[in-house]
């Protein structure tokens, strides 16, 4: 462990504020996968991206991993997160193309 390299990551103040996201569109190629951030609003006909994020499929499997165990954390500190929310009537495509490599 003491070759172990250390990886400095920086963090600008823009990014740092974070961007609100309602919805979250993944779709996949055999070598990406791609998740587009939307922020729906009540009324409003459209709604925009505000992030891409194409990752490759290990990259995605150990982010589905850490988000796992972060809800499972955070389950085990403020309870169990509830999905009441209908999502029958949210717009699953948003006419987004199909990710192709």
């Amino acid at each position: 462990m003491e070759n172990e390299k250390k990886l400095n990551i920086e963090l600008s103040n823009e990014v740092a504020q974070g961007s609100y996201s309602n919805l979250a569109i993944v779709t996949h190629s055999p070598n990406e996968f791609v998740i587009d951030f939307v922020r729906v609003l009540p009324g409003m006909p459209k709604a925009q991206v505000g992030s891409r994020i194409i990752m490759t499929p290990g990259n995605i499997k150990r982010l589905v991993n850490a988000l796992q165990d972060n809800i499972k954390k955070f389950e085990s500190e403020f309870g169990t997160i509830e999905l009441n929310e209908p999502i029958n009537n949210i717009p699953m495509g948003f006419g987004t193309p199909k990710a192709k490599a």
